[in-house]
């Protein structure tokens, strides 16, 4: 029996991700992080200790999905975001709809919400709902706690800081209310094929799909193209691309930031 296959399959069933949509190699790669840590010998010793031990879990789930992200990541992207992609919007609707799928523990959501409660200051008449998702239930309880230490929180000035976080006495800081807000945060996973709406203006998500096989980006390519409205905007990692046979799909917005528009 390949014991590797094995494994994938109770991964499937008891973690609920689909190994099928991640490269092999990288597969491999985190669950040999778990072994040494679990200082287990081979792939049938793993799966042995993995059904032996809930709490193993939770620990691979987070090793699948990485989750390493913090406020205004990138900030040049911010920056384009906060100057050019939501007073756009803002100036041609007055609801705007934005999913940052794959959103981790939540630093990127509320970022773009802050962004989002600066430009409602300026625009009375616009309102703002960010849909956050993930497929792990863990990080997404983290991210709706909203409380981050202040390596998270480097790239954000004092007055952000003073103005949308609650500082906490064992030196944390909590996501204000105002902020909390704007943001629906929900379990989804990419590889469904059902966006978590349609119509959007906006969708962000990098640093995702680097660990996809290329169907499964193409896919995800076609999903996106599908939820957003006419000239919505779509933000990807630095280093991540559009396939050829799915990038006529979008416009290039502004190149260097890796920001794209959706084709008529």
């Amino acid at each position: 029996m390949d014991e590797f296959a094995s494994l994938q399959r109770s991964i499937e069933r008891l973690v609920r991700i689909k190994c099928s949509n991640y490269k092999e190699d990288y597969i491999k790669r985190r669950i040999l992080s778990r072994m040494r840590l679990t200082n287990t010998a081979d792939f049938e010793a793993y799966h042995k200790y993995l059904l032996a031990n809930p709490q193993e879990l939770d620990l691979l789930r987070n090793a699948l999905t990485i989750n390493v992200t913090k406020f205004f990541r990138d900030p040049e992207v911010f920056e384009v975001i906060r100057r050019e992609i939501l007073p756009d919007l803002a100036h041609r609707k007055n609801s705007l709809r934005i999913w940052c799928a794959g959103c981790a523990t939540g630093e990127e959501p509320y970022s773009i919400a802050i962004l989002a409660h600066e430009l409602m200051a300026l625009h009375k008449n616009v309102s703002v709902t960010i849909y956050a998702t993930d497929i792990d239930t863990v990080v997404l309880q983290k991210a709706m706690a909203g409380v981050y230490d202040r390596k998270a929180l480097e790239n954000v000035d004092d007055k952000r800081l003073r103005k949308h976080f609650i500082s906490h006495e064992d030196g944390t800081f909590e996501v204000c209310s105002h902020i909390k807000s704007l943001v629906k945060f929900r379990e989804h996973d990419l590889m469904s094929g059902v966006p978590i709406a349609r119509y959007l203006d906006a969708i962000t998500c990098r640093n995702v799909t680097i660990y996809f096989t290329e169907k499964q980006k193409n896919d995800l390519t076609h999903l996106f193209y599908s939820a957003l409205a006419a000239d919505g905007y779509y933000v990807i990692g630095k280093t991540e691309y559009l396939a050829r046979e799915v990038e006529h799909l979008f416009v290039p917005y502004n190149t260097m930031q890796k920001i794209l528009r959706r084709a008529a």
